[in-house]
């Protein structure tokens, strides 16, 4: 089994051969075993080239909010384990998206979550679209 065999069953091949052939230092992994890398930067750029590679199936989703600040260039800083915890109180841990999937949400009253909505409460007028004669009092 060759070096892009068993690399591709990770990730794309070309993402590793990328990583590989510019030189890139590795700069992390997240708790999620993302891994992250920074090269220098492209000629006519100002930024180094910054990536991620996932930890399974590729999906944004799963990088953490700390790392995708480092991702985006909103901070220059990384999460570290000696440093301080860059994660707020309020922040959830990353969550997959699961739009398309059987466990999407559906909010009341979709179709594929019943197709019945609560009736109104009687706090909402609808709006009616003005005619001709009433178009004339305005």
């Amino acid at each position: 089994m060759g070096l892009f065999t068993i690399l591709g069953a990770l990730s794309p091949v070309h993402i590793w051969f990328v990583t590989l052939m510019t030189g890139a230092k590795k700069i992390g992994q997240d708790s999620e075993g993302n891994k992250y890398f920074e090269a220098k930067a492209r000629k006519g750029y100002n930024h180094p080239r910054r990536w991620v590679i996932y930890n399974g199936v590729a999906e944004p989703s799963r990088v953490p909010p700390e790392w995708h600040g480092w991702l985006h260039y909103q901070t220059d800083e990384f999460p570290t384990d000696s440093a301080p915890s860059f994660r707020r109180v309020w922040q959830k841990p990353p969550q997959a998206n699961l739009s398309g999937t059987a466990v999407a949400y559906h909010p009341p009253g979709h179709i594929l979550a019943g197709g019945k909505r609560d009736s109104a409460t009687g706090d909402y007028e609808a709006w009616v679209p003005p005619t001709a004669s009433t178009q004339n009092q305005i």
